[in-house]
């Protein structure tokens, strides 16, 4: 949850910038649209169902059974919130891209415990050709 509320900080810079920001999360919509409403959220969390995007990007990964182990003994039903049970996730990451479609910017770690700073996407879009 810190990680979209340090998204929430770079909105409005981006805003300012002509930019708009999207999450993309493997969560059914409904999920999605329920964090987005109780956090109050200034952008959208569109549903990327089985992860089918994130493969085609190759930012997809399987939980080894241990941490599925772990995360279920914290109470995250990944297939439940996910409707799958493919125990997948996205590797954590942003993409900046411009006007015309073309990515200019990318930050993916594989350790999924790594996130991109918010302010470094802001500075990303700020570099972006006028």
């Amino acid at each position: 949850m810190a990680e979209l509320y340090a998204l929430q900080s770079i909105v409005d810079p981006l805003k300012a910038l002509g930019a708009n920001l999207v999450a993309l999360s493997p969560q059914k919509p409904e999920h999605g649209l329920a964090i987005a409403e109780k956090n109050k959220l200034g952008f959208d969390i569109l549903s990327d169902p089985r992860n089918d995007y994130a493969a085609t990007l190759g930012l997809r990964f399987a939980l080894p059974p241990e941490l599925q182990s772990i995360y279920s003994s914290f109470g995250i039903n990944l297939p439940l919130f996910d409707g799958d049970d493919s125990w997948t996730l996205p590797m954590p990451g942003r993409i900046v891209v411009d006007r015309h479609g073309i990515v200019r910017a990318v930050d993916v770690d594989p350790d999924y415990t790594v996130r991109p700073e918010p302010e470094a996407t802001l500075d990303a879009v700020r570099a972006l050709p006028r």
